[in-house]
């Protein structure tokens, strides 16, 4: 094998993975590829560096489904033409949509029974929907209307930041229910919503109690957070919300 050249360090890394960890895991990655894949969750996440979804979950290869982007928002669902869609506010999405893409691949085809809605602590697409965005960023400033639903009549403080951290996702999780093929399977008991806002500084994750309104340390929480319209039925058969 050639020597990578000094500093091109994603090549000295692709060549890690190749001799090192490829070779323990070999058969994990044939089996994926004959049997193809069947992970039960879909994991909606920002995309900053700082959120790592295997090393939070302890997942491994073909175990989630990841869509990430800026904010780990979620796109209306609109009937009709998909370019055609607006964000709610008036603006226009124009062209095609890898998130609403990957959302209706992941029910309707791989048949997922859980999505997580994952923000974090100290989100820059948060503060910037205070802050603002160049104007030459025009996609940016379009997308993150996604979280003006969820932005404060406030000053940006690290307080009200962290709280609409939170809003977004618990906004995220009511947008997914306007797509159809989620809400059938919601109704259907097929599919569960999870929201979580990682702490980056504390290494948790806190999770959306429904029934509590409120976000709770995984550390102490009875489940991994439920999203709003999930049923909840008690063990003799009870449902307490419909």
């Amino acid at each position: 094998m050639t020597e990578a050249k000094d500093g091109d360090e994603l090549l000295t890394r692709l060549r890690q993975f190749h001799d090192n960890y490829f070779p323990h895991h070999q058969q994990r990655f044939q089996d994926l590829v004959a049997q193809g894949q069947h992970p039960k969750t879909l994991f909606i996440g920002c995309s900053d560096s700082r959120l790592v979804p295997y090393l939070l979950t302890g997942a491994g290869p073909g175990e989630l489904f990841i869509v990430r982007n800026v904010g780990a928002f979620v796109p209306p669902y609109i009937m009709g033409d998909p370019g055609a869609r607006t964000n709610g506010a008036g603006a226009p999405l124009a062209g095609l949509h890898g998130t609403m893409a990957a959302i209706e691949f992941a029910v309707l085809s791989l048949k997922v029974e859980r999505i997580v809605i994952c923000g974090h602590s100290h989100c820059g697409a948060i503060r910037a929907s205070y802050e603002g965005v160049p104007e030459e960023a025009r996609a940016l400033k379009a997308w993150l209307t996604l979280a003006q639903e969820a932005v404060l009549p406030v000053q940006p403080t690290p307080e009200a930041l962290r709280r609409t951290e939170q809003r977004a996702v618990v906004l995220q999780l009511e947008r997914l229910m306007d797509y159809p093929m989620v809400r059938r399977a919601v109704e259907a008991g097929q599919l569960s919503l999870h929201g979580w806002h990682y702490v980056i500084e504390d290494g948790e994750i806190h999770v959306f109690d429904a029934q509590q309104g409120d976000f709770l340390p995984a550390s102490v929480a009875s489940n991994p957070g439920t999203g709003p319209w999930r049923a909840w039925v008690e063990h003799d058969g009870q449902i307490l919300v419909d």
